[in-house]
């Protein structure tokens, strides 16, 4: 067990008058949104960020180097750092335990008060992270091992059932939170995603060097609350899936990860870690042979999914010693314009992260930095440091410009068939385009655009359809792959000019989601190879160029059926092998009376199928009808199951890790072949493919 908990970074003493209390904790669970961001599946997974976030902040201020995340049975989480400990004296002000004082109270922390603080760097300027996790949780317990003593509080709903109480000793230092988030807050449920939770973690590992961070899948176990057990990984008899990351290289080695699946355009990945007066800097960066530029920033180890201050100063003096060089290097003529912004980004794959004292979020969640000292130091500290990389490294520089050179030429290229196109009034948005069945509503948030597979389901569907709210849009086979096409060849394309007509949203610098045609985005193809296909090209090209239309919430996924179960007049629709199961116990039927018609090309209705079950010669009750395609429904089955929006299954498609659906992306959709197999080799038993 490491001692780092009891000494550290040099400072003021960590006890109860660090603590600093400026406001009460009642409006947490009236308007949890203003303080988790939502109450969906990304608010229940920031419970667990709040809480670790605080046991980073000790291994950043030195005090810490062991952390374990557990997601235990019954939803639960417990998370351990091997730190100071949360102070346990009285409060000077509370009157109470400080322990207490920060479960229990909004903006009482150790990480308020300046120099004066508990801590020099933090993650947690706003102080709610325990507060908000304790009151939007059925029930807490916070354990606290320090000077030779175990401490303990339970908590309901953010209330203590207890003074902090002694129960046991320890020679250990550090503390423990377990957690049940209130199902009454999260009404989308309290299912923890493993992979979202391994993918943050891991990203924390490379930004905290030398912190070993453990996570632990325990929900299937039996786990005993024992004062005792500090880590759950010793616990004696103890065994359950788990991971552990510790890395030395920092952001060198999460570029190198991002970039497993691509081809460097230069070998040498550049890496600085420099502080400019009290702001740490530090930024790796490596280019790829792709288009699509992977920029990621934090902010006391907190991931800005918003960007901030700190990437607008990288974007500053990225371009502009690239322009240096490339003028100083006779590459870019006295002829040729300069590098802009867009180019010199693109394929780039950089992360960067600043350390700052005092830091200003724009908002509780954290997503966007706000300290403009950061853009400073960053331009400052990062642009001297390239210049030197690009002067010391002739190879790597070489390789650098040109790529930012292509890019340029791939611009201008790219702007002219786009003016050629706009000349001819494709993209203006005053002609649909013809196969388009469009709808009557003007309102973009009644207005719904089926994306569906060939003329068949295209001409079921436009009979099938509600024409007041619902647009149809047959493609045409497969569409282009996107994932390394430029947007001039994207617009050669037929099928995919027709959908950013349909949409509106134009495409490109001239992008504008606020004039999205539908605020319902419906992809519905076949439940084959081809289908998922098709699909996975639309995704791609929805991902890589109106991506903001997948983060509003826009995009989804028509469910349609496998089967439909007949017995008399009763008729159900089931979506899975399992669920067909199900409805025909539910309706008592014994295997004799089931006649199954499935795999066959000849079924186009369900009167066929009733047609065929009437010619058999032995009568049966109940007939399963298996759809292979959505051309093989009618238009009023058609309806019924898939477009009628009282009785339809739509899966809304989000970007819960943003780099994990890149990587993946990447790897079914690019060059590697070798990536794309093992994947698919690997993740093949998790997929039910239906061919």
């Amino acid at each position: 067990m490491s001692k780092r908990g009891a000494g550290g970074a040099a400072g003021h003493a960590y006890d109860a008058s660090s603590i600093t209390v400026l406001e009460g904790l009642e409006p947490v669970r009236k308007r949890p949104g203003m303080y988790i961001g939502t109450t969906g599946p990304e608010g229940l997974h920031h419970l667990i960020w709040e809480i670790f976030d605080n046991a980073r902040d000790e291994a950043m201020g030195g005090f810490a180097d062991d952390i374990e995340v557990a997601l235990l049975p019954d939803g639960y989480v417990r998370i351990v750092d091997n730190g100071r400990g949360v102070p346990i004296g009285i409060h000077p002000k509370t009157k109470v335990s400080a322990l207490e004082t920060i479960m229990t109270t909004l903006h009482a922390g150790g990480k308020f008060g300046g120099e004066d603080s508990g801590y020099k760097v933090s993650g947690g300027l706003h102080g709610v992270g325990a507060s908000v996790v304790n009151a939007l949780s059925i029930h807490t317990t916070a354990i606290v091992h320090q000077d030779g003593g175990i401490h303990r509080q339970e908590y309901k709903i953010g209330k203590p059932l207890a003074k902090v109480k002694k129960v046991g000793t320890s020679k250990l230092h550090g503390t423990i939170v377990e957690f049940k988030p209130d199902a009454e807050i999260f009404k989308e449920g309290i299912e923890w995603n493993w992979e979202k939770i391994v993918a943050h973690l891991r990203q924390q590992a490379y930004l905290v060097k030398g912190v070993r961070i453990t996570v632990i899948d325990a929900r299937t176990t039996t786990h005993k609350n024992d004062e005792d057990c500090f880590y759950l990984r010793d616990l004696s008899g103890f065994e359950a899936p788990s991971l552990a990351f510790y890395f030395e290289g920092g952001l060198k080695s999460l570029v190198a990860f991002h970039n497993k699946h691509q081809t460097p355009v230069h070998k040498n990945i550049f890496y600085v870690d420099r502080q400019l007066e009290n702001v740490s800097v530090e930024v790796a960066l490596q280019y790829v042979d792709d288009i699509t530029p992977r920029i990621t920033a934090f902010a006391n180890n907190t991931y800005n999914s918003e960007g901030g201050t700190h990437i607008t100063g990288f974007k500053t003096a990225l371009t502009r010693a690239l322009n240096t060089y490339g003028r100083n290097a006779n590459i870019l003529k006295e002829k040729d314009e300069n590098f802009t912004g867009d180019d010199v980004l693109e394929g780039i794959t950089a992360v960067i992260s600043v350390k700052l004292p005092e830091i200003q979020f724009e908002g509780q969640t954290k997503a966007k930095l706000g300290s403009m000292e950061a853009q400073g130091a960053v331009s400052t500290v990062f642009g001297e440091a390239l210049s030197a990389f690009l002067e010391e490294n002739p190879d790597d520089a070489r390789s650098v410009i040109n790529k930012v050179l292509l890019a340029l030429k791939a611009r201008k290229a790219a702007k002219a068939a786009k003016d050629s196109v706009l000349r001819k009034g494709a993209l203006e948005g005053m002609t649909l385009p013809g196969k388009l069945a469009d709808c009557q509503t003007k309102s973009a948030e009644e207005g719904e655009l089926f994306i569906v597979e060939g003329d068949s389901a295209g001409g079921s569907s436009k009979q099938g359809r509600d024409r007041r709210t619902q647009a149809i849009l047959p493609l045409r086979g497969k569409i282009l792959n996107v994932e390394r096409a430029r947007i001039d060849r994207m617009l050669a394309s037929v099928e995919i000019r027709a959908l950013v007509i349909a949409m509106g949203t134009a495409i490109g610098d001239v992008f504008d989601i606020s004039k999205l045609r539908y605020h319902k985005i419906i992809i519905a193809t076949d439940a084959d190879v081809d289908g998922a296909h098709i699909r996975t090209l639309l995704l791609t090209l929805l991902y890589r160029h109106f991506r903001p239309i997948i983060e509003g919430g826009f995009v989804y996924i028509a469910q349609p059926p496998l089967y439909k179960i007949t017995k008399g007049k009763a008729v159900a629709y089931a979506y899975s092998d399992k669920e067909k199961e199900t409805v025909l116990k539910e309706l008592g039927v014994a295997p004799e009376e089931v006649a199954e018609v499935s795999e066959s090309e000849e079924v186009e209705s369900a009167e066929e199928v009733t047609e065929e079950v009437a010619t058999t010669k032995k009568p049966t009750k109940v007939n399963i009808q298996r759809y292979k395609g959505l051309g093989e429904m009618n238009p009023s089955e058609l309806w019924e199951t898939t477009m009628d929006p009282a009785r339809r299954v739509l899966k809304q498609v989000n970007v819960d890790d943003a780099e994990a659906a890149d990587r993946i992306f990447d790897i079914l959709m690019g060059t590697d072949v070798a990536s794309r197999k093992s994947f698919i080799q690997s993740n093949a038993k998790l997929a039910n493919l239906d061919v």
